[in-house]
């Protein structure tokens, strides 16, 4: 079944590559990278362009925010199945996990050719007015940016792959989770933390860290890039927890990939069960 997930794969990634929603994606992570990069010193003022590793520590919250919503937007409308395509399509001799997970692979393939591009562009920028000082924080935000993608597209899918003629509502839900997965889930966590004492305060805000995929990447992402210095309270209690920085990032790793096995394989599930 290797060719017949590599043709959907194919076919999904040209498809996206057309696509103005990926166009603009990329334009928009090179502008915001790059005015991030220029802007940097203003505030203490200064000028000039920042280094990699400032650029880098800026965008991370600008990353936790675009890029999954962007992957939930691009995923339920690329995926959520139309009557008459869903039939032409799922007539295939090939089974319907391959024709998903291929299409998957190939919405990926494009959206991480969008980030690399936009923050590609900027990091030239970057590199021929402030050299390579912090390079490697810059990559590590890159790939910090496709896991996020992966689990995000993942959730699109187990969104969107049983709802048949019904993509504006599962474009709201999809709206709704990015909403609760950015803003709502740590104010939610915070605020049952501080009414519980410390022991169990501090278990509920590393379950909410590791839980939440949002917060499991910041946190990697932070320990990576600052060390402990820009962490908060749920990142604290889990590298208390941990006893150290590996421990920390491998819970963190294991929860970006659960998060991604977990939503494709139910995705599959209700693909297989659904009345096309």
């Amino acid at each position: 079944m290797d060719r017949p997930f590599l043709l959907f794969a194919r076919q999904e990634l040209t498809l996206a590559v057309r696509s103005r929603w990926t166009q603009i994606f990329a334009g928009v992570f090179a502008v915001l990278a790059l005015a991030v990069a220029s802007s940097g010193y203003i505030l203490s003022g200064g000028g000039g362009v920042q280094d990699f590793s400032r650029t880098a520590a800026s965008l991370v919250q600008l990353i936790l925010l675009l890029v999954p919503l962007t992957s939930l937007v691009i995923g339920v409308l690329s995926l959520a199945p139309d009557r008459g395509g869903a039939e032409l399509l799922f007539s295939q001799p090939v089974s319907r996990r391959t024709i998903l997970l291929g299409r998957l692979f190939g919405l990926f393939a494009a959206l991480a050719a969008a980030q690399a591009i936009g923050l590609g562009a900027a990091g030239i920028v970057i590199f021929a007015r402030a050299g390579e000082v912090g390079l490697g924080a810059y990559l590590l935000l890159f790939v910090a940016s496709l896991a996020l993608t992966a689990v995000f597209l993942g959730i699109a899918a187990a969104i969107s792959s049983a709802a048949v003629g019904r993509r504006a509502r599962s474009l709201a839900v999809a709206l709704i989770v990015w909403f609760a997965a950015v803003a709502i889930f740590d104010v939610a966590a915070l605020g049952a933390a501080t009414l519980l004492k410390s022991g169990n305060a501090s278990r509920v805000l590393i379950t909410a860290t590791l839980i939440n995929p949002v917060d499991a990447v910041r946190t990697g992402t932070l320990l990576a890039i600052e060390g402990t210095s820009a962490f908060g309270p749920a990142s604290l209690a889990l590298l208390r927890a941990t006893r150290g920085v590996i421990g920390a990032q491998v819970l963190v790793a294991l929860s970006v990939l659960l998060w991604t096995v977990l939503s494709a394989t139910i995705a599959c599930r209700r693909l297989s069960r659904t009345d096309l």
